[in-house]
């Protein structure tokens, strides 16, 4: 068993305890790799995301009627996605694909121009008051749905464009107006108040709203450079730079191009990841390839502990008068973003059987762990017998109900429990 408590001082009812870094999981949630998992995907490295695409015409067939538990049971529940946390895009016009238009609305005369490019499809006339009002109440119906569901990761717009991804180009005159662009994405912030909402970028309307995470649908082809078209360019032009500290980016690698940026390109991709700060790739991910390089799988490996969040902890205290223990920990964030979501800090007593005899919540916000050193201090109180026991730290996870995040250290991980080092409890 690796000890967790590396130096240790018994001074009266205070204990301090210093620790080693390790090399970083390869699965943590809500960061690194979100590939597809539909029929005939291969998945050849761990995962903590999955990421599905789905038509609006699938999820509400007739006016008013909603199949998402339907759609849950047929994708969510699959093998490859049991357990996993979701993210998803809606679409209604997927190019070479049938339409994703609810038929109600084609029959109700809804017009729809067809179109080669890309392969073809038909686009939907977006100033159809129709369509405009059916679509913006689809999205109060998704939000009502899915707001509150804490397997949800992340969501991308969607719905609007060639694949949702928010542009009709090069038939620019088939796209939405910068009215319904903006109606429809007041709905979806407001349906959806505590999910990250994730643009395809900020051209156009969606540059204007600070509230917003970004996807980038060809990392790292199309991510830096000096080219103004380019997602980095366009973040920055639109004064968003900043607004990783609090909203994801993430987005999937050029397709099929896995060996190309993971091997020969890699340093490309490295510096798109670290200068974008990205926490999740996907649906198109190296995790679909069964390719047999080490370097490969190394610059995979080092490529899930560079994004998103990766936390590792240099050094604790606790304090303990009675059942009360003050706390204060420090650690690093080496990863190149913060996690998103407020998922609660607790605190454990582990048993002399690793069984958890007592725990308790801390007001700790997770989410202030930017890039670089934190720390956290505070109190909390345990309903407990006097004994011996081992401190351990957790960050519950919402959807499997269990701590389920993993810290950089050479420390014990029991159940996903972080062991800090021993304390005594005294009557």
């Amino acid at each position: 068993m690796i000890t967790a408590l590396l130096a240790a001082h018994f001074l009266g009812t205070t204990y301090e305890w210093t620790y080693k870094p390790a090399p970083g999981p390869i699965v943590n949630p809500l960061k690194g790799w979100a590939p597809y998992v539909g029929e005939g995907s291969q998945i050849q490295q761990p995962y903590s995301m999955v990421y599905f695409n789905v038509k609006w015409n699938e999820l509400e067939p007739r006016d008013g009627v909603y199949k998402f538990n339907e759609w849950e049971k047929k994708t969510w529940d699959i093998p490859a996605a049991k357990g996993k946390l979701v993210v998803f895009r809606v679409s209604m016009d997927y190019p070479t694909e049938k339409t994703g238009v609810p038929q109600w609305l084609i029959d109700a005369g809804l017009k729809m121009t067809p179109y080669t490019d890309y392969g073809g499809g038909k686009s939907p006339d977006y100033s159809d008051p129709r369509l405009q009002k059916a679509l913006l109440k689809f999205i109060k119906a998704l939000g009502a749905r899915y707001n509150s569901n804490p397997r949800v990761a992340f969501i991308q717009v969607g719905l609007l464009g060639f694949w949702g991804e928010w542009h009709t180009w090069p038939r620019t005159e088939l796209f939405a107006s910068d009215d319904f662009q903006k109606q429809v994405l007041d709905t979806m912030t407001k349906a959806f108040p505590d999910k990250k909402l994730m643009a395809r970028n900020p051209s156009g309307v969606a540059g204007s709203y600070t509230n917003l995470g970004f996807h980038d649908d060809m990392i790292p082809q199309d991510t830096v450079g000096s080219e103004d078209w380019k997602f980095l360019p366009g973040i920055l032009a639109h004064n968003l730079g900043a607004n990783w500290k609090q909203y994801p980016r993430g987005g999937e690698m050029v397709p099929f191009a896995s060996k190309q940026y993971m091997v020969d390109e890699y340093s490309t991709t490295l510096k798109a990841v670290q200068d974008v700060h990205f926490t999740w790739i996907g649906p198109y991910c190296p995790a679909l390839e069964n390719i047999e390089s080490d370097t490969f799988k190394s610059n995979c490996r080092q490529l899930i502990r560079t994004m998103g969040y990766q936390f590792s902890l240099t050094k604790a205290s606790a304090q303990i008068d009675g059942k009360n223990l003050a706390f204060r920990i420090e650690g690093t964030n080496d990863g190149v973003a913060p996690f998103y979501y407020p998922w609660t800090v607790r605190f454990a007593l582990l048993d002399d059987q690793d069984h958890v005899a007592a725990q308790a919540d801390s007001t700790i916000d997770i989410r202030k762990w930017l890039p670089g050193n934190f720390r956290a201090n505070g109190s909390v109180s345990f309903a407990t017998k006097p004994g011996k026991y081992r401190l351990a730290l957790g960050v519950i996870d919402p959807y499997n109900r269990v701590p389920d995040v993993e810290f950089a250290n050479q420390i014990d991980k029991i159940d996903g429990w972080q062991t800090l080092g021993q304390v005594q409890i005294k009557p």
